[in-house]
């Protein structure tokens, strides 16, 4: 069915206007525009997406799995999503057209935000709490080999179904005690609403035994096959984003407020801050370049998912991610 949608849909999405000299390009965000996405907005107020003759156009999400399936029908084109659950709609959908071809959080924010006050500080603490969890959320998608790395019996643990417009307000009101999301989102919104930060307890699950990557840029894979300079394109003027932004934060976030008045500009330059501390400019990337992802780690990666997801096919690394659209090396954000 997707296959079939894909073939008409893909080249709607991103059509070359006749005698255009730039390509648009649509591209699904995983979230609303939040710090963490104003590298993205750096790329089109800087002049890079233009200097690879693209014209681009990127809208907001509702969580880390939303922009699979957009990407994968040819509705976008190009969208930025969790790898661990495209792994899993790949499973389910295996002749989807649609793959990550540049790692951005090598370290992901995956993370159970609670309180200490209400009696969480280690993940052994949530067993006998309420933890909220929105279903279409990525941390939450992860939550099961953070429960069996760290032997904790869910069956203690009430799951509150939770929206995410009111997540953080119910764990500010105490109406759960911890919730899943990610780290850099769900601390700094529980403090605009009041939580300060010495009543919050992270557990990162990477910290944890979790040694999944996080959010990637995924592609359709036939409108790649039929663009693939366009697609290289995409990802230089992205790396030059995230560049341009881990140089002068505070500048990147202008370019988000832009696009979103209502964000408060020194909370979303912390919240950008501690996605390129924690998540983006990891030791591997110093050394490697960013962008690219480390087989052995994928190959562990994937043994953690099948402890916990039983895949209908065995799973296959090269399905997940494609590496041909970066350069040798990656690219040095410093």
């Amino acid at each position: 069915m997707i296959k079939k949608l894909l073939v008409s849909a893909a080249i709607l999405a991103a059509a070359v206007t006749q005698g255009a000299a730039e390509t648009a390009i649509q591209f699904a965000l995983d979230w609303k525009f939040e710090g963490p996405s104003a590298p993205y907005f750096v790329a089109i107020d800087k002049g890079h997406f233009e200097a690879e003759g693209l014209a681009v156009e990127i809208a907001e999400g509702a969580g880390s799995l939303d922009a699979i399936p957009k990407v994968a029908t040819g509705a976008f084109p190009l969208g930025f999503a969790d790898i661990n659950s495209l792994m899993r709609f790949l499973d389910q959908n295996p002749d989807a057209p649609v793959t990550a071809i540049m790692m951005v959080y090598d370290k992901p924010p995956f993370a159970v935000v609670g309180r200490k006050s209400l009696g969480v500080e280690t993940p052994k603490d949530l067993e006998g709490k309420v933890l909220g969890a929105p279903p279409p959320d990525g941390a939450w998608a992860q939550f099961p080999i953070f429960a069996t790395e760290n032997g904790l019996d869910t069956d203690k643990i009430t799951v509150e179904p939770v929206g995410f417009p009111t997540r953080e307000p119910m764990l500010a009101e105490g109406k759960v005690a911890a919730v899943t999301g990610f780290s850099f989102s769900s601390t700094l919104n529980l403090k605009r609403l009041g939580v300060p930060m010495d009543d919050q307890s992270v557990l990162l699950m990477a910290d944890y035994g979790v040694s999944l990557y996080g959010n990637a840029i995924i592609v359709n894979t036939d409108f790649a096959a039929n663009n693939p300079e366009v697609v290289k394109g995409f990802v230089k003027a992205v790396a030059m984003g995230w560049k341009d932004a881990i140089a002068d934060p505070a500048a990147a976030i202008e370019s988000l407020v832009e696009r979103n008045p209502a964000a408060d500009a020194a909370l979303e330059t912390e919240r950008l801050q501690m996605a390129i501390d924690a998540n983006v400019l990891t030791d591997y990337v110093m050394k490697n370049g960013f962008g690219g992802i480390d087989d052995q780690r994928m190959a562990k990666a994937i043994e953690q998912t099948k402890s916990v997801y039983e895949f209908q096919s065995e799973p296959d690394g090269s399905r997940y991610f494609d590496a041909s659209y970066l350069p040798g090396g990656g690219f040095k954000l410093q």
